[in-house]
């Protein structure tokens, strides 16, 4: 026969591991220096400077609507 197992408390260790995850997750993508932040935040609108210098129709041209 198998081991008896306490469903409260499998269900409680199975909340803590997942809170545990997800913690470790948030250090991660939180826990950066303001230079890490900011070579990100350059980074992004670098790109998106980028995509938008090469889109063929100019969002801000009156005469295409």
């Amino acid at each position: 026969m198998g081991e008896v197992v306490n469903l409260r408390q499998a269900r409680k260790q199975k909340a803590r591991t997942e809170k545990e995850r997800q913690a470790s997750e948030n250090r991660a993508l939180h826990g950066r220096s303001k230079l890490e932040r900011e070579r990100d935040r350059l980074t992004s609108q670098k790109a998106e400077k980028f995509v938008a210098g090469h889109r063929r129709e100019k969002p801000d041209d009156p005469g295409k609507r």
